[in-house]
């Protein structure tokens, strides 16, 4: 009998320890099989950042360094220009990357570091409790505004997407998710385009994936679905923002 569907060779055989419904199995497995297909596994360097993605290097079966809170970036170009020839990723979540890391992912993409960022936005703080992220919602309940997010005082969400694509380093900056087979193929043609960015030499890539966080959300896995439909998609709409090598085809 054919084989239709298997495990990426770009993951390892252990589990993940992510909750019931979240999304970053979804993108790990994107990650691994674009990282099949254009057969760098041996060429790859991962970063995994401070968040619930922070045991990804159990996960990927290539290269792996921890960075430091927010500062993926620093450590992936620090690795690019010592490595030229190895492909790089970071894979951050949004407090890691629009918080405490907005410096470093602003600075590198402005400079065009010839790297790949995964960015996985699901509007809150996974990993430590529930707290409001700088990409949080207007009015949304998290463990910190328990009365929702107040802009007058938090001031408004961080679309990193819009504001990354209007550095000159950026080369592609797109906005993805996974709630769908159809989005998902979207999502997974994306993040090759940003892997093989890097493998021309054509700048800073970009990939955010809103993403759900059942847990934190005080919701069941089919509920978040909804709930990233009906109110992530309207506030971070899906689409390419910036893209050289279309701009340069037009």
């Amino acid at each position: 009998m054919a084989v239709v569907f298997d495990k990426p060779k770009a993951l390892t055989d252990v589990p993940f320890h992510y909750c019931p419904g979240c999304t970053h199995g979804i993108v790990h497995r994107l990650v691994a099989e674009v990282i099949d297909e254009l057969g760098i596994a041996g060429d790859t360097v991962g970063v995994a950042s401070v968040g619930c993605s922070v045991f990804s290097y159990n996960y990927f079966d290539c290269d792996m360094v921890q960075a430091p809170h927010g500062r993926a970036p620093a450590v992936a170009t620090g690795l690019k220009r010592s490595l030229p020839d190895n492909v790089i990723f970071t894979y951050q979540g949004d407090g890691d990357l629009a918080a405490i890391g907005m410096a470093e992912t602003v600075h590198a993409a402005t400079r065009g570091e010839n790297i790949t960022v995964i960015f996985i936005n699901n509007a809150i703080y996974g990993m430590t409790g529930g707290q409001m992220a700088p990409t949080s919602l207007p009015g949304q309940v998290t463990q910190t505004t328990p009365y929702g997010r107040d802009t007058s005082v938090a001031g408004h969400p961080i679309r990193v997407c819009e504001l990354l694509s209007t550095l000159s380093g950026t080369a592609l900056a797109q906005r993805v998710t996974v709630d769908s087979v159809k989005n998902v193929n979207i999502a997974k043609k994306a993040i090759k385009k940003a892997f093989e960015n890097q493998i021309n030499k054509r700048g800073y890539s970009i990939v955010e994936v809103l993403s759900t966080c059942p847990t934190n959300w005080g919701l069941s896995p089919e509920e978040a679905l909804k709930w990233l439909q009906n109110n992530m998609i309207p506030y971070y709409p899906l689409g390419v923002y910036k893209d050289v090598t279309a701009e340069k085809e037009a």
